[in-house]
């Protein structure tokens, strides 16, 4: 190569230099300000709301995370079932995150002598019965969603866990903690409110108690679709409300960011 040559070469790889440095600092100064950030969660329910969920999230480019356990939905199947592997399978790839919400929706009862519990099966084959868990039984329960969310998309679940109604007991929280998840709630201002009945709570009430009340680093709580609220919750108020966050300059991370949980789910090649 010739002197000419190389010194035209040297020019040409600096002005792209140049350009890819004016790039980035364009992106930085587009990129917005985050004057706190907000953690949706989603447990599963009648799934009535699924798919509007999906696509509104899409649309603000937020991920959020997921508590799945395998409920009866709209279409007469369960949450969990393989004609509802597109869905889990399309939001895990959009960097969602996913925990255990345990299989058959088991709501905790009442402690037990010997570290015992007792529950009862929203769903499954002892819906609705009350029975005497071991922690293992529970483990093993919780361990369900796991198998069938990684059967489904070839993904592990993330190391998370929320109590249906939110409800523990001491037993019960050793019983996760041994099992290896962390157990998730919701803050005061985060509880959505789309189980209450619309008559008595409409959603626009809902929807300002909501802005109202959210501040930095809080859970804020929804489901997928609510077989008793005559109006649905997530038509309403779910766009409103990410509009109405963004605008007070707050931005959204799943779980997996959150300062209580992020060095717990990380793996050991990341510590």
């Amino acid at each position: 190569m010739t002197r000419r040559a190389s010194r035209s070469t040297s020019r040409r790889l600096a002005g792209l230099g140049l350009l890819a440095l004016f790039a980035s600092a364009q992106a930085m100064a587009q990129a917005p300000s985050c004057k706190g950030t907000i953690y949706l969660t989603f447990d599963t329910g009648s799934q009535s709301q699924a798919e509007l969920i999906e696509q509104t999230l899409r649309r603000h480019r937020i991920k959020a995370t997921f508590f799945l356990a395998n409920e009866k939905t709209i279409h007469g199947d369960y949450s969990l079932d393989p004609a509802w592997a597109p869905l889990w399978k399309r939001l895990a790839e959009q960097g969602h995150a996913f925990g255990t919400h345990t299989f058959d929706h088991v709501y905790v009862v009442r402690d037990l002598p010997q570290g015992k519990i007792e529950v009862r099966p929203q769903f499954g084959a002892d819906a609705g019965k009350k029975l005497q868990w071991t922690p293992a039984q529970y483990c093993d329960e919780m361990q369900r969603v796991a198998q069938r969310f990684e059967q489904l998309t070839g993904q592990p679940l993330d190391h998370l866990w929320r109590a249906p109604g939110g409800r523990t007991t001491p037993n019960l929280l050793k019983a996760g903690q041994a099992c290896g998840y962390a157990h998730v709630g919701w803050a005061p201002a985060g509880f959505s409110g789309d189980e209450l009945p619309s008559e008595k709570w409409p959603n626009e009430v809902l929807l300002k108690k909501s802005l109202d009340g959210l501040k930095d680093g809080d859970i804020f709580l929804a489901h997928m679709g609510i077989w008793s609220r005559h109006d649905a919750w997530a038509p309403a108020v779910l766009e409103p409300l990410i509009s109405g966050l963004e605008q007070r300059g707050m931005c959204f991370a799943t779980l997996r960011e959150h300062p209580d949980y992020r060095d717990r789910l990380r793996s050991p090649r990341e510590r």
